[in-house]
């Protein structure tokens, strides 16, 4: 019997599975965040800055799958906005906390929060906390999030001046001691490489902005247009015939509609893929997977093209080669894809926006180092996750599910792909805290 589920991260995943919890009448959750700021928000929600807007319409960001307009009677409430509106990604945070707030409030016997790291866990529900303390449960759930990027190749951070590299684009001040002479090099060009765009000019940087990613592509916008159903079924066995499907629809619907017709069934035709399918996916189509199915709202695509128009941002498609000191600033080689001579740019700062790595291996957080030494967790087969089962229990290194140890959100993609968006992780979510509920019920009364 499931009396009390210990949830590591306290940002969208684990704040909404503790909020599913006490709504199913399920077991008693502790949910520990090592961040005070993040919790119920997540790094998603708390570090973005007043311009950064959601990129889906309010309507289709509820927090539960069961209750669609949950998020638009906030708004109303709260007098800011309606469910046709990209709302700001702070906005949306504030909602989450709020509803975590309210549960806790509202059951303050069955939901505690810890703010400490997580350093340790066993098969048995026993963790270790960064603070010496010590937590005993009968299930834990892993809601680790992303993990932060890792350095792109060609840059060694440690042989550059004091300030030029920022490894992290929400850490800090990015246009800190800028002037309008000076380059700024982004390592990356889809939705983080906007929001630090967006971030610079806002915070007055008037110098240039380069861009630079394997493709090239950035973000498309989104367009209004009806909303459309779904596919109920997968329309394709194979990555080329699923091309020429959207490629058919798009000829007839507009190509947003037929890559959003295909969110019902793309963990079904994930699922069906073997591993060298999910593999040539990744390596090539992912990028222009990316940019059509993450799009941006409206008024950011306008800023970003103002900004490309100005001559203040460039996006190009080119791979880093060497970056040297210069003084306070950097000399960034690096070869356009198109096949001309290199090219050298002077930046006065370089900020890694080349998105959320999933290779646990190359992890240096603890608890992954630790789960990983004692073999209780595994990389899935393409090494962009943690593997679980179809349950989302983690799968040990020996092949055999951990009936106490789970995982939710981004961390899950190798076995679900879409668990990145609000649609999908709270499905996910929401089916978990059910049969973590109903795991608690074994006749008789429950908590």
């Amino acid at each position: 019997m499931i009396r009390h589920v210990a949830i590591v991260g306290g940002g969208f995943s684990g704040a909404l599975l503790a909020i599913n919890l006490l709504r199913h009448d399920g077991p008693r959750a502790t949910l520990i965040e090592r961040r005070a700021a993040q919790l119920g928000r997540g790094v998603a929600y708390s570090a973005a800055h007043e311009e950064h807007l959601l990129n889906v319409r309010a309507g289709n960001m509820s927090a539960l799958p069961d209750d669609a307009d949950h998020f638009v009677r906030w708004l109303t409430r709260n007098a800011l906005g309606d469910r046709t509106t990209f709302v700001p990604r702070r906005v949306y945070g504030r909602y989450l906390r709020e509803m975590l707030e309210d549960a806790a409030a509202t059951h303050p016997h069955r939901l505690t929060l810890i703010e400490d790291e997580v350093r340790a866990a066993t098969r048995d529900g026993a963790l270790t906390l960064g603070g010496g303390g010590r937590l005993a449960a009968d299930a834990v759930v892993l809601a680790l999030g992303n993990l932060p990027p890792h350095t792109p190749p060609g840059l060694a951070p440690a042989t550059l001046p004091p300030g030029v590299y920022r490894g992290d684009p929400w850490a800090g001040d990015i246009a800190e001691g800028l002037t309008d002479e000076d380059i700024v090099v982004l390592v990356g060009s889809g939705l983080t490489a906007v929001d630090a765009a967006l971030l610079l000019d806002s915070s007055g940087f008037g110098g240039r902005i380069l861009a630079v990613s394997r493709r090239g592509l950035a973000p498309r916008r989104h367009a209004d247009g009806p909303a459309r159903p779904g596919l109920s079924e997968r329309p394709a066995a194979t990555l080329s015939a699923l091309l020429r499907h959207v490629r058919t629809r798009a000829d007839t619907i507009g190509w947003r509609a037929a890559v959003d017709e295909l969110r019902p069934v793309t963990q079904m035709m994930w699922g069906a893929a073997d591993a060298t399918t999910r593999a040539r996916f990744l390596r090539h189509l992912r990028p222009w997977w990316d940019v059509h199915r993450h799009r941006l709202a409206p008024a950011i695509a306008d800023r970003i093209d103002a900004l490309t128009a100005s001559g203040r941002l460039e996006i190009a498609a080119g791979k880093l080669i060497a970056a040297h000191a210069d003084g306070t600033h950097t000399l960034l080689d690096w070869r356009p894809r198109d096949g001309t001579q290199p090219r050298r740019t002077r930046a006065a700062r370089i900020v890694n926006c080349t998105g959320p790595q999933g290779d646990l291996l190359r992890s240096t957080e603890p608890l992954i180092r630790q789960l990983l030494a004692d073999r209780l967790i595994r990389p899935d087969d393409l090494r962009i996750g943690l593997d679980v089962d179809a349950q989302s229990r983690v799968v040990a290194a020996d092949g055999h599910v951990i009936d106490t140890l789970y995982c939710i959100g981004p961390m899950t993609r190798g076995g679900l792909w879409e668990v990145v968006a609000v649609p999908d992780i709270r499905q996910q979510n929401f089916t978990l805290a059910r049969r973590l509920a109903n795991a608690q019920w074994v006749g008789g009364e429950g908590l």
